[in-house]
């Protein structure tokens, strides 16, 4: 059965998405600010969930519409299948948002579809009332500039919850925008891998995860595992597949350092969830006396911003320092997010690149360094 799917995603990590969907064998349609949209079949929509590593969510797409109005949304709503997927007994709460169209109102938007699939419902089986009792199948509709797209989530809980942290530091960095960051990082199994202000250890971790082809979804559950239209060997296949391509012989190694040795314990521990604690390194160190080894490395981190960690003129003392310690690790390349628009200038050296992200609500940038100074 083919099927129409959506995987969202933080805003600027679109490519790389669409670049794992590729991977999975299915056909992109179309991709947008934080989404993707593509076509594959039940295998393909397990897998989806099992192995993206910078999606935040993948739907079922029941379809699209132009409606600027409340009578057009819910004709429009009406006129799509969801009894194909929502039985009689079942549930479907409703949520979404509304993005530059005339339909602004999300808790009207709400209320609209919701009755227009009561209404659709009602009528398919033949019931005044729905009990709302079974499998939660939740709705979400998407509704930007007149186009109103309906889907099904078959995430449950977001895809960056991978399980391994249920205890972060105090800033903690999302695991997609890790994953990302260190992917952008382009790691190597000849190349050390170091983030020397690893918090809770979740850009090592997902780097360690990476290489060595283990599925970020492996240890948790989504909501389409208990949807009847998918059998459950479908699922099971996929995450044998999943489990048999984790390269265990990967010679790939990460150094995770901090100066804080109560965060290192939680690392420690997160690594140990997610499988890769033999990959990792943990030690206590200060980030601006690091001192280069005889090997090709490669710098990746997220230091403090001065949004939630240390006072902005502590930040600003430390991006300095770290611009005279780092600059004693060439040719390593450095990799540096930080939403710190000063930073550069803070850090005596302009990037060979940079790459806007967000970490959260935070706006940043992904500063890269690969040139040798000479060479610049």
């Amino acid at each position: 059965m083919k099927l129409e799917m959506v995987a969202t995603c933080l805003f600027g990590l679109e490519k790389l998405l669409g670049e794992e969907i590729d991977r999975l064998g299915c056909q992109r349609i179309d991709t947008m600010d934080g989404r993707v949209t593509f076509v594959g079949d039940e295998s393909q929509l397990a897998a989806a969930n099992l192995r993206l590593r910078f999606a935040e969510r993948v739907f079922l797409r029941l379809g699209a519409f132009h409606a600027e109005s409340f009578e057009e949304l819910f004709e429009g709503v009406r006129a799509l299948p969801w009894e194909v997927w929502i039985g009689r007994d079942d549930a479907f709460p409703v949520k979404g948002h509304a993005i530059r169209s005339r339909l602004f109102s999300v808790p009207d938007c709400q209320s609209i579809v919701k009755k227009a699939i009561v209404a659709r419902l009602s009528e398919c089986y033949g019931l005044s009332w729905l009990p709302e009792e079974g499998v939660k199948y939740q709705v979400e509709f998407f509704i930007f500039k007149d186009e109103a797209t309906l889907m099904i989530d078959t995430s449950g809980t977001a895809l960056h919850k991978r399980g391994y942290r249920p205890v972060s530091g105090e800033a903690p960095l999302r695991e997609t925008l890790a994953a990302a960051v260190a992917a952008t990082a382009r790691p190597r199994e000849d190349v050390l891998f170091w983030d020397p202000f690893c918090g809770s250890g979740t850009i090592a971790i997902e780097a360690a995860m990476m290489m060595t082809g283990q599925a970020p979804g492996l240890d948790r559950h989504f909501s389409g595992e208990l949807f009847p239209q998918i059998d459950a060997t479908v699922w099971k296949k996929e995450r044998e597949r999943a489990m048999s391509e984790i390269n265990f012989d990967s010679e790939f190694e990460v150094y995770a350092s901090d100066i804080d040795p109560a965060v290192l314990e939680v690392a420690k521990e997160n690594a140990e969830r997610a499988g890769v604690a033999d990959r990792i390194k943990f030690f206590l160190a200060d980030a601006t006396k690091i001192k280069k080894l005889d090997r090709k490395g490669t710098i990746v981190c997220n230091p403090p911003y001065g949004e939630r960690l240390m006072t902005k003129r502590e930040v600003e003392e430390l991006y300095r320092a770290m611009g005279k310690a780092f600059a004693t690790l060439e040719p390593w390349q450095i990799y540096v997010l930080t939403s710190a628009e000063n930073f550069e200038r803070l850090y005596g050296r302009r990037a060979d690149k940079v790459r806007k992200l967000y970490n959260g609500m935070i706006p940043c940038q992904l500063y890269q360094f690969f040139r040798p100074r000479e060479k610049r």
